[in-house]
């Protein structure tokens, strides 16, 4: 539960209890409860309840205004009621964006939830390798042990948890994708079992690098096998291919008996074809990007080094750098060493110094409290929490972390850096880097190589990493001349001072969205708006289907069903636009996208498109407000006075 759990279980309550409840969404300002019974929901009570706005009734729904953190209140409730999630979010998610765009939404939707515990498992077996290290135990002792698995638990069972947050952001039923990743881990399935327990039936792709020794099949198809634990790459396609089968099955198979056939069918198709086909293609691709840095490194060393540095992170995000494995243990066993695999070395302390430069950087409180315990895990030599939670999400520090590995990894090559045994990892792996006649030149250029890299990546982050807003320049009435007028190009800001220079008022001007007639905000037929609880404004009732861009900023907001969009413009304002009432529940219809949540937007830019006919057919109101969400951040916003505007023409002016 989150800070509103408290609100959370006074909400359900009020509304008649949880078996009251038949449905929960929610929209962009409130709740939308489907009851049983209205008549059992306090109206009164919630209307005065601390964090709710006011309680409305409308096309069967019961709604709870809350206001912009419905969201987090939403996330409170839910587990509350024990409902499986229906939010408009799922029911509508469409996939946008560019393809790289949507790749990030995937890889961060499925390994968010695991962000913190795998944090803590790797900070945990850091410490346990620092003590044994430091002589307080030693790695025999059941003390060990116990942390070692605390360590090592999730990592070595990693299909299992992704299979369940892979299924739920691929809308198959979660305890599918966990029984598919647990079925990826099922031991006798494992290349290691398999090969130590049979004979090898036959060998396929023999003389290429693909060259695979076949140990059992299944009904005359040869199973190439490989060690799925601790994998990333091939349960997320298993659980994906798996969302497609049971959308399939469901389609087809009858009520009466799909609780059981359709889960069944779905497995019985997934399932091998994940063995047979997916697995082996990963290992495939694996093994090629392997050969390819064996055919650099006897190029260049430094060259090799570099790509490897470079290319280390994006391969972990693909689960591919398993193809390195096999070369390192091998160059070690035959060898006494390996010099091929070890300039990913530097992608480690890459990773951490990117980290900590963003917890340094940025104001976000949640970045905060994630930046630190991953810098920490990096550091330790376990980054995916890292580049998964953060990296990957804000891009650029990502390509910053992926150079600097690279430029480390280019050092490493150059001066042959080299592991003697396996074992450890982040700082706990320089005892292995001590040469076996005890000199200390490569623990000196592993060092160097990791300090060399950290520095990098620090200080091109805190140059060039900028977090996604703008803020608002801080002026000094005192240095200001009197008799000025500012004018920003390509904004609707102006600032004039007047004969005293301690009179400097900053003017913002919000320019109408749209079309129509200008209606005042509390003539709107809705209480959350007309009460001004949201925030002061105005509405529209337009006259076109088109919706502009009132400021340049970002779109901060995008709703799924399309009917509602908050705009955080460069000076800071937070507008929402709403569009009709009610009209979240038309599911999308007669709404078009012309951007995404994220975008950066200029002033005029059409952002939603909206087909008025149709929506006033359906019977609903079109009056639009376009509210201030953050009235309270200045000192007043005030109505142009119009009762008539087009697009881009003055709405409200704010003063702060």
């Amino acid at each position: 539960m989150g800070k509103y759990e408290n609100l959370a279980k006074e909400i359900v309550k009020n509304v008649g209890g949880k078996e009251n409840v038949i449905s929960l969404t929610h929209c962009i300002t409130r709740l939308r409860f489907k009851l049983k019974d209205e008549g059992k929901a306090n109206d009164d009570v919630l209307k005065n309840m601390d964090g709710v706005v006011t309680v409305m009734k409308s096309g069967g729904q019961y709604q709870v205004v809350i206001g912009n953190h419905v969201p987090d209140v939403y996330g409170d409730v839910m587990p509350l009621l024990g409902l499986e999630e229906a939010s408009h979010d799922q029911e509508k998610e469409k996939p946008s964006g560019n393809l790289f765009n949507r790749f990030i939404d995937v890889i961060s939707g499925i390994f968010q939830p695991i962000l913190g515990i795998m944090a803590a498992c790797g900070m945990v077996k850091g410490l346990n390798a620092l003590f044994v290290a430091m002589n307080l135990y030693s790695d025999t002792c059941g003390g060990y042990l116990v942390l070692n698995a605390i360590g090592d638990g999730l990592f070595n069972f990693l299909p299992l948890f992704l299979g369940y947050t892979a299924a739920k952001k691929f809308h198959l039923k979660p305890m599918l994708g966990l029984v598919i990743g647990a079925i990826m881990c099922y031991p006798t399935i494992q290349a290691s079992a398999l090969s130590s327990g049979g004979d090898v039936l036959y060998t396929l792709f023999t003389g290429t690098m693909f060259e695979s020794n076949v140990y059992t099949d299944f009904f005359g198809i040869p199973l190439i096998a490989m060690n799925y634990t601790g994998t990333v790459i091939p349960v997320i396609f298993v659980v994906y291919f798996a969302s497609k089968c049971e959308k399939f099955f469901n389609k087809y198979i009858p009520d009466l008996v799909k609780f059981f056939f359709v889960p069944m069918l779905t497995l019985l198709a997934a399932i091998p074809v994940g063995l047979l086909l997916i697995g082996p293609l990963a290992t495939f691709a694996s093994t090629l990007i392997a050969e390819g840095v064996m055919t650099v490194r006897n190029f260049s060393p430094m060259l090799a080094g570099a790509i490897v540095g470079l290319t280390w992170q994006i391969l972990v995000i693909f689960g591919l750098h398993w193809g390195f494995i096999p070369v390192y243990i091998n160059n070690i066993m035959t060898n006494g060493f390996d010099n091929v695999m070890m300039p990913f070395f530097a992608c480690t302390f890459a990773t951490s110094a990117v980290v900590l430069a963003i917890f340094f950087k940025t104001k976000d409180k949640q970045m905060k409290e994630m930046a630190l315990p991953n810098c920490i895990s990096g550091i330790f030599g376990v980054t995916e929490p890292a580049i998964y939670g953060i990296l990957l999400p804000l891009k650029k520090p990502f390509i910053i972390s992926c150079i600097a590995g690279g430029i480390g990894g280019g050092f490493y090559g150059a001066f042959n850096f080299r592991k003697f045994m396996m074992g450890g990892m982040g700082i706990f792996e320089f005892p292995a880097m001590i040469e076996p006649d005890g000199s200390m030149g490569n623990l000196i250029v592993a060092v160097s190589g990791a300090v060399i890299t950290m520095v990098i990546a620090f200080v091109a982050t805190m140059v060039l990493y900028k977090e996604d807003q703008v803020d608002t320049a801080v002026l000094e009435c005192g240095k200001a001349k009197a008799d000025t007028d500012f004018d920003v190009e390509n904004s609707a800001v102006e600032i004039k001072t007047g004969e005293k220079k301690d009179d400097l008022l900053k003017r913002v001007e919000v320019a109408s969205p749209m079309k129509g007639k200008v209606l005042k905000l509390e003539a709107v037929q809705d209480a959350a708006f007309s009460s001004g609880v949201l925030g002061k404004g105005a509405a529209i009732l337009p006259e076109e289907g088109n919706v502009f861009a009132p400021a340049d900023g970002v779109v901060s907001t995008l709703f799924p069903t399309l009917h509602a969009l908050g705009l955080e413009t460069e000076d800071g304002v937070e507008i929402l636009i709403h569009i009709g009432l009610d009209t979240v529940q038309l599911e999308g219809e007669g709404f078009e996208a012309m951007v995404k949540q994220g975008d950066h937007v200029k002033k005029g830019q059409l952002l939603v498109k909206f087909d008025r006919e149709f929506i006033m057919n359906k019977g609903f109101c079109m009056e639009t407000p376009v509210i201030i969400t953050n009235t309270d951040d200045f000192l007043d916003v005030i109505e142009s006075g119009k009762e008539q505007v087009d697009p881009l023409e003055k709405l409200l002016e704010i003063l702060r």
